[in-house]
């Protein structure tokens, strides 16, 4: 079993205390009396978020925190002390913040972006401020691709988001027109991937004359010839002769038209889809 996320378990033993679940290794975690139901019994399965109690006790529940293991979220400050400050996260305890995860002072009440992190020294879960090192740069093309968005900050440019509780985004402010704040959840649109792994967002779905001259001259060729024989596996020589790009390109192109039901995908062969 692992901290911070939901783990499906076995319940092996009910004591007074509460259900003994247990992972496929055989190691063992309390879920206390007031999370069990009726239907639960022995040998049946359950859905539970592990952590640490305040006696540093591993403890399951069947309640779900705000956000999981590697996910972002804004939290109220519910305590500030000599230790740090402490968030509520949704559960009976609150997520702790070392002083040393704070980006600034933090208030009581108020909201701040927070991502969830799992320290090994300590095998314990804690609350960072520290969004930029937290996120990954994108590494492969999504363009166009429909994704989760957390509603962050406002910067000059526009309004930055969590894209897929993973990779950092940007709606400009001429593309902003939901009526959202910080701290919502909704979709949007990847418009571009740009060359340091950050997305550009859009509330509406791209059309076809947002793409890349290389992706029209596919399609255009497709809707002439209905079949081009070439793959992922063509070699760069058999793609630059028959399309006149290379195969990075090519492989981007035939990506986006895919995605867009546009063309069907054989094993020897590239086919147009007619509508």
């Amino acid at each position: 079993m692992q901290l911070g996320i939901i783990n499906k378990l076995k319940i092996n033993r009910i004591t007074p205390p509460g259900a003994f679940l247990e992972d496929l290794q055989g190691n063992e975690v309390l879920l206390p009396t007031k999370y069990l139901t009726e239907d639960m019994e022995l040998d049946s399965e359950v859905s539970v978020f592990v952590m640490k109690d305040s006696e540093n006790r591993i403890v399951a529940t069947t309640e779900t925190p705000h956000l999981l293991l590697g996910g972002f979220n804004y939290l109220r400050i519910a305590e500030v002390n000599p230790f740090g400050a402490f968030a509520d996260w949704g559960l009976d305890k609150d997520l702790f913040v070392p002083f040393r995860e704070q980006l600034h002072k933090v208030y009581i009440d108020e909201k701040y972006l927070f991502v969830l992190k799992y320290d090994h020294e300590t095998d314990r879960l804690f609350g960072s401020m520290k969004i930029k090192k937290s996120v990954d740069p994108c590494s492969h093309d999504i363009t166009g691709e429909e994704v989760e968005l957390l509603i962050c900050e406002k910067t000059d440019l526009g309004v930055n988001v969590i894209v897929n509780n993973r990779h950092a985004g940007l709606i400009y402010h001429q593309d902003f027109n939901k009526p959202l704040e910080r701290g919502d959840r909704t979709v949007g649109f990847v418009s571009k991937v740009r060359e340091d792994g950050k997305l550009d967002i859009r509330f509406e779905p791209l059309t076809f004359e947002k793409y890349d001259l290389a992706t029209e001259d596919l399609l255009e060729k497709l809707r002439a010839e209905k079949t081009i024989y070439l793959t992922d596996n063509s070699s760069p020589e058999d793609i630059r002769e028959t399309m006149g790009m290379s195969k990075k390109t090519f492989k981007q192109a035939v990506g986006k038209l895919y995605r867009y039901r546009k063309i069907a995908l054989f094993p020897d062969r590239i086919e147009f889809i007619e509508k």
